[in-house]
């Protein structure tokens, strides 16, 4: 691969000053100047001006290859055009309705047709939304209460979904025996009990807690590749193990896709072998605009329905299926054929390939993870496995936060610790500027690499 010398990757720190104005008044209106917690700061926030294709511009003129795509919900980059289009068109018409549209009953069927054991789908606002109401419909359908999840996996901000997110060493218990940890001051006690903790890839755990605690779990909440535990995929054996057991032992498998989705035509499930009897969706699905997607099987999808009477679960919001998000999703799904999932693929192959040599050239500790669109960069010589591998050293987290400052500085926005994404409008000259940039922060850091290094 031809790179670039360092002093073509090289750039001087960005002015800030538009964004440290910006933030100076955010602070007047916001508990920490900021609207959520995943907002980076180095040591302030950049504030965004427009995005174009695979780049952002902030407030003061500097250009960035977004790498974060909105926590990889942008897969065709900003502004779209096909999703641009789209918008306008609707926004002229109206921007939402009581009544139903039929658009929605478009996108719906784009999801059904495509996505494996999805018969039937509800649409709502975010992923949190569709997680939160796919954990409900379990319950509704097989009449229990309690749910199984993985530790580390993320999945939204609803109460039990929130388990064991951000454990640690200090209190995520045992190894066969994983304690609820709560995500935050105040959590009830009662969601810790009903919320069963289990380990991503370890079957034997798996084989021990759900049999013993069956009785009380509606369904096990899985993403086949959690980011958050490592953008690992899931072991052949593990899936045919959490099939066996869920079915004999009247559980239901909720597959969490709202990021994973992006990973093929047919989203994860599919492509790690994972047959669920629900399935989230999210981000991409919106063509860059809030949503969220509940599918499944008939006749689990049937607590939804009113044609009986009252459902089992009635589901509304004021904005769910609204055509906007409808629309743009639409648009952004029809562009994303199997012809342009092969060709992230193949960028992403490269790109992983190249980081990996530069890795094993520099003998540097680190490691690439990730499939199709995703990447992430660990600062340890050992992929993880699972989420208890995910704990670092002081050294290490420093790392990481120097290697997303790097990147920010030399115009590229990667997120901290966390997935990182291409999209579509990127090719082989944001490969290379990827690979050129990590390639020149291991020279850089040379001397804090070393200390990584002298204390694995």
């Amino acid at each position: 691969m031809a790179t670039r010398s360092n002093e073509e990757v090289r750039l001087k720190t960005p002015p800030l000053r538009r964004s440290e104005e910006a933030f100076a008044r955010a602070l007047l209106v916001f508990p920490d100047g900021t609207s959520r917690v995943t907002i980076e700061r180095d040591p302030i926030p950049k504030y965004m001006e427009r995005g174009e294709g695979a780049y952002l511009f902030d407030v003061d003129g500097n250009r960035y290859l977004d790498l974060n795509g909105n926590f990889t919900s942008l897969i065709h980059g900003h502004a779209f055009k096909p999703v641009v289009d789209a918008v306008h068109l609707q926004l002229a018409s109206g921007s939402c309705f009581a009544n139903p549209t039929q658009v929605e009953i478009e996108l719906a069927s784009i999801l059904c047709e495509r996505i494996p054991n999805v018969d039937r789908v509800r649409f709502v606002n975010t992923g949190t939304e569709a997680v939160m109401f796919a954990i409900k419909a379990a319950r509704a359908f097989t009449g229990k209460e309690g749910i199984a999840k993985f530790e580390g996996a993320y999945h939204g901000a609803y109460d039990w979904a929130e388990v064991s997110q951000s454990a640690t060493p200090e209190n995520w218990g045992p190894a066969d025996d994983p304690v609820s940890v709560p995500f935050y001051k105040g959590m009830p006690e009662s969601v810790l009990q009903e919320t069963l903790v289990l380990r991503f890839n370890d079957t034997a755990l798996l084989e021990k807690k759900l049999t013993a605690h069956a009785r009380r779990i509606a369904a096990v909440v899985i993403d086949p590749m959690p980011s958050q535990a490592g953008l690992v995929a899931a072991k052949p054996d593990f899936l045919d193990s959490l099939h066996r057991l869920c079915r004999d032992h009247g559980v239901l498998i909720i597959a969490d896709e709202v990021l994973n989705l992006r990973q093929g035509y047919r989203g994860a499930s599919a492509r790690y072998g994972l047959k669920p009897d629900l399935l989230t969706m999210g981000k991409i699905i919106g063509g860059g605009l809030p949503i969220g997607a509940i599918g499944g099987r008939e006749d689990v999808m049937d607590v939804f329905s009113a044609k009986s009477g009252r459902p089992l679960l009635p589901q509304a919001g004021t904005f769910s299926a609204n055509p906007l998000s409808i629309v743009a999703g639409i648009a952004a799904m029809r562009a994303l054929d199997e012809a342009a999932f092969a060709r992230l693929d193949s960028l992403g192959d490269r790109l992983r390939a190249n980081l990996t040599d530069i890795i094993a050239q520099q003998d540097a500790p680190f490691a690439v993870t990730g499939a199709g669109s995703l990447f992430r960069i660990h600062p340890t010589r050992r992929k993880p496995r699972e989420f208890r591998d995910m704990a670092t050293n002081a050294l290490q987290k420093d790392a990481s936060r120097a290697l997303s400052g790097f990147f920010s500085r030399h115009g590229a926005i990667l997120p901290n610790g966390a997935a990182a994404c291409l999209s579509t409008p990127m090719g082989e000259t944001e490969v290379e500027r990827i690979s050129d940039l990590f390639r020149l922060f291991l020279k850089e850091h040379a001397a804090e690499i070393k200390n990584m290094k002298i204390a694995e």
